[in-house]
């Protein structure tokens, strides 16, 4: 399966809005690395991703997640994961990144 990543700035709210569709597994986590550090790089503001069509992550997409947040942490922001699959929040939770990562919905 592959990722589809769609992002927008909102100028509104200063954060950014990233859907993700599909998976994050060691095939598509590269796509999903460049993305986040392409857009801190332009705005270190809040990501939020909805998660609600995301079917599966790996620890090679946590770990892309963890980089990122480390990126944003240096400009005091963070990551948001909302409306997460109950498998996707049960890796969370099981790593227990969901204390580290702020999950909604």
């Amino acid at each position: 399966m592959s990722l589809v990543i769609n992002k927008n700035f909102d100028e509104e709210k200063n954060v950014w809005d990233v859907a993700l569709k599909g998976e994050v597994d060691i095939y598509t986590a590269n796509k999903l690395k460049e993305t986040l550090i392409d857009m801190v790089s332009e705005k270190p503001q809040d990501i939020l991703i909805d998660a609600s069509s995301l079917e599966y992550i790996d620890s090679t997409g946590l770990g892309v997640l963890i980089g990122a947040l480390k990126r944003l942490k240096q400009h005091d922001k963070d990551i948001y994961i909302r409306e997460t699959k109950v498998n996707v929040r049960k890796i969370f939770n099981i790593t227990g990144l969901d204390k580290i990562f702020k999950l909604e919905g």
